[in-house]
């Protein structure tokens, strides 16, 4: 039964209760003002330790040294210059003149030291200056030295992790964690902290760089998908991010233009090497001939990925963007022959905490019957599994993985994944070629030759069938009253800053 139009809005208005009252169908923003949907709160009060500086850059509120650019280089930021001294440990970064932060205080060299020596030494420092022995002082009046234990190509790579916001001296207090309210430099303006729920924006007229598009941004986190393609096709919100695929057409019709662009992640499914049947490659190679990844990025998943054909996609330049071959049982089953495994039964597991993967995981399932491979998939906690699949008791395994780590380089995960000694090397992937060339990756400064090393190391995984790529997850983003919206893949780029009310 088709519910009448009042109807449906008034049950839309119950699911937005916790956003706000409904607007009756017209965008809300007001003036110079936006209303905005996230789909990731701050983990920890924006602690910068607890990754949530990333956060604070995306809502324009934070800014680091260096940013990237469209190809993954490294571009000015708060620092508009860095160039290698002559020790190799050391970087020098000529900061920018005449940036204020948001207490009206100057950005000084002993601001950054104070900012980044404070989260360097954290207790649990952000993965991109983790262990690298990193130390930081001042330089003269507009520069400072970064030093690591040693010489470190991407430096200035690793100084756009969103997590090396620099803030005030005023915001750092001994025993407590860090001042996010009024203490960064970016366009906006953190004014006021709902604890996990929202936040308000106010725009940094004494900004260095453009302005911000909107005087004011009302920044909801809501987690729930369907609640904020609700929110942006009733008009209480006129961004939000991360739309359920089955959501997009309607909320298209309401008059919202929506985005998808991809994400640098990859979901793979991982086989496990150190024991048979996966320790032999045609086993490997028959399971990957078995899958249609075409079909599972288009049917399974609704168009919400792209089929996968190495570990990286194209939200980085060096990602391949060729299809996958459709599947060929009749290769799949030969190989298992020729192993000797025309008859096979294999574990899978997989977790439910992206809720695509227990979909995807049935769907594997039913293709790698057609080949001859019975699957017992087993959904549960991720922690519960890890253990086990660390210490190489599985078969297979379904995981979705961030294909970067802080910043736009793929060196940590390489060498964490797939080298021998890896600390998350799941596969159980050994191969002395392999790591000679990621460990040629210390000496590589130029960027543009490391990403051909990105590239030469996911071509050698395929070969070697080292897990199958499955898809790269896309994201989405609707505007309804606002325009302005520029994908970032990379989600190194501050989005809001950006949008500007429509009209």
């Amino acid at each position: 039964m088709t519910l009448p139009a009042r109807l449906r809005l008034a049950a839309a208005c119950l699911l937005l209760t916790a956003l706000t009252a409904c607007s009756g169908g017209s965008p809300a923003a007001t003036g110079d003002s936006l209303a905005v949907a996230l789909q990731f709160p701050p983990r920890s009060a924006y602690a910068f330790d607890a990754d949530d500086g990333a956060l604070l850059m995306t809502l324009g509120v934070a800014e680091t040294l260096t940013t990237v650019d469209e190809n993954a280089q490294p571009a000015p930021g708060l620092a508009t210059e860095w160039t290698p001294t002559s020790s190799p440990r050391t970087w020098r970064f000529t900061l920018r003149a005449g940036v204020t932060f948001h207490d009206g205080t100057p950005l000084t060299p002993d601001a950054v030291v104070t900012a980044l020596t404070y989260i360097s030494t954290v207790t649990a420092p952000p993965r991109a200056v983790r262990d690298i022995g990193f130390t930081v002082r001042a330089d003269g009046a507009d520069a400072v030295l970064i030093s690591t234990k040693e010489p470190d190509p991407v430096l200035p790579l690793r100084m756009s992790s969103g997590n090396l916001g620099i803030l005030a001296p005023s915001a750092y207090r001994e025993g407590a964690a860090p001042a996010v309210t009024r203490t960064a430099t970016g366009p906006y303006v953190l004014t006021e902290v709902n604890g996990a729920d929202s936040a308000t924006l106010s725009r940094n007229d004494a900004y260095w760089g453009p302005k911000a598009g909107a005087a004011k941004v009302t920044v909801r986190y809501v987690t729930d998908p369907q609640s904020r393609a609700l929110a942006l096709q009733s008009g209480d919100v006129q961004f939000a991010e991360g739309l359920p695929q089955a959501s997009i057409a309607q909320v298209e019709s309401a008059g919202a233009s929506v985005q998808s662009y991809p994400a640098a992640r990859t979901i793979e499914l991982l086989m496990n090497q150190s024991a048979a049947p996966f320790d032999d490659v045609r086993v490997r190679r028959a399971v990957t001939a078995a899958l249609d990844r075409p079909t599972l990025a288009a049917k399974v998943l609704g168009g919400a990925a792209t089929p996968a054909s190495d570990l990286f996609g194209s939200a980085v330049p060096w990602g391949a963007t060729a299809a996958p071959p459709a599947a060929d049982v009749a290769t799949a089953k030969r190989l298992l022959a020729e192993a000797g495994k025309s008859a096979l039964t294999v574990r899978l597991w997989t977790f439910p905490n992206r809720p695509e993967m227990p979909v995807l995981a049935s769907a594997i399932q039913a293709m790698l019957g057609e080949a001859g491979i019975k699957v017992e998939v087993t959904v549960g906690d991720y922690a519960a599994h890890e253990p086990k699949i660390l210490a190489g008791q599985f078969d297979m395994f379904l995981n979705s993985r961030s294909y970067l780590s802080d910043f736009a380089d793929a060196a940590s995960v390489l060498t964490s994944d797939y080298t021998c000694q890896g600390g998350y090397n799941i596969d159980h992937f050994c191969a002395p070629s392999f790591d000679k060339l990621i460990a040629g990756l210390s000496r590589t400064t130029d960027v543009g030759e490391r990403q051909k090393v990105f590239a030469q190391a996911a071509k050698m995984l395929t070969e070697q069938a080292v897990g199958v790529m499955i898809v790269h997850p896309s994201n989405s983003a609707g505007s309804r009253g606002a325009t302005g919206f520029v994908p970032d893949p990379l989600g190194v780029q501050p989005v809001l800053p950006k949008l500007r009310p429509a009209g």
